[in-house]
């Protein structure tokens, strides 16, 4: 990371270059365990009474005193993709709410909240795509009022990382009381060499439902309720993908795929923990890319959880790239 003209290191940000990304340098410490510059990226959210906000990649953003600045530049808004698909946020963010819809939604401006009695957080939380139509702070108190109605705890889904994406909302989030619960990667990759891998795809069976094997191996839920299927059956064009199990067993492996034009989104790939490393989840996610390619789709998303290595290895090995994170905020 340079900051250096000349050999001088340069603070070359102001208050003006707010919702810009920025790559900052400060003091923290004397030096004398060799620690005493820290670096952070990502956007400045904030510049206020001698106080810096920045809200990196991960959404936990960092307030930095005015005075410990040694350097700072604006750098591009995202970093070059060397692979994948072109995707914009706005396009990616609608793309992904309409392969998981809710059972029940109101609009709030440009807001959408979504609720469906508590299953997943994507299915119950607002999706912010502008302006409330409102200040944040109404915005968020009628927010709050709408899911206890319902009896649920309040979210907001945000993302970060991606050129148009919020953090500037996310530090806002922040300063009103809400914090991040979890974070989530949507990655993107390429249909075609998914479609491509070498896995033995005679094994799996595809449905147009999530008939009672599928929903037996599936984990999110114990019993499904009716909010479950009408999650899952919910989509453009949905597919569901079964590796059958012994006799008498529920499957080995299930997966779920929405078709949307040219996308193909990919969740709820499972596999029995008795069937793993055997490339069933390579398997059940092949055929359901050779049915959306069959159906026109070319590009491929997903998300994945940040801390679910064994996932993500699997979907790096398969060429999925992160494009954004997103994050549920809930006030504490």
């Amino acid at each position: 990371m340079e900051f250096t003209i000349g050999g001088r290191l340069e603070v070359r940000i102001a208050p003006a270059d707010v919702g810009k990304r920025v790559s900052v340098r400060r003091v923290t410490g004397d030096g004398s365990d060799g620690s005493k510059f820290t670096d952070t990226v990502g956007v400045l959210t904030s510049w206020n009474n001698g106080v810096l906000c920045v809200t990196p990649a991960n959404a936990e953003s960092v307030r930095i005193a005015e005075s410990s600045l040694v350097a700072g530049k604006v750098v591009p808004a995202a970093p070059a993709r060397r692979r994948g698909p072109a995707a914009s946020f706005a396009e990616l963010a609608r793309v992904t709410a309409r392969a998981w819809p809710p059972v029940e939604s109101e609009p709030l401006g440009d807001w959408l909240l979504r609720a469906s009695a508590g299953f997943t957080r994507r299915a119950n939380s607002v999706l912010p795509l502008g302006d409330p139509g409102m200040p944040l702070r109404e915005a968020l108190g009628r927010v709050r009022e709408w899911y206890a109605e319902r009896g649920l705890p309040a979210y907001v889904q945000t993302a970060t990382g991606a050129e148009g994406a919020q953090e500037e909302l996310c530090a806002a989030l922040e300063e009103h009381g809400w914090r991040r619960e979890v974070t989530a990667e949507v990655r993107i990759a390429a249909l075609a060499p998914v479609g491509d891998l070498p896995a033995e795809v005679s094994r799996v069976r595809l449905d147009r439902t999530a008939g009672a094997a599928w929903l037996a191996r599936y984990q999110r839920v114990g019993t499904p309720g009716p909010e479950v299927t009408a999650v899952l059956r919910g989509g453009p064009s949905v597919w569901f993908a079964t590796v059958p199990g012994e006799e008498g067993e529920a499957p080995a492996a299930i997966g779920r795929c929405v078709v949307d034009g040219r996308w193909a989104g990919f969740m709820a790939v499972e596999v029995a923990p008795v069937h793993r490393r055997r490339g069933l989840a390579t398997a059940v996610m092949t055929a359901l890319a050779r049915q959306a390619m069959d159906e026109g789709a070319s590009a491929a998303w997903l998300q994945v959880e940040a801390d679910n290595e064994g996932a993500r290895a699997l979907y790096d090995g398969m060429g999925f790239a992160t494009h954004h994170r997103y994050h549920h905020f809930r006030p504490v």
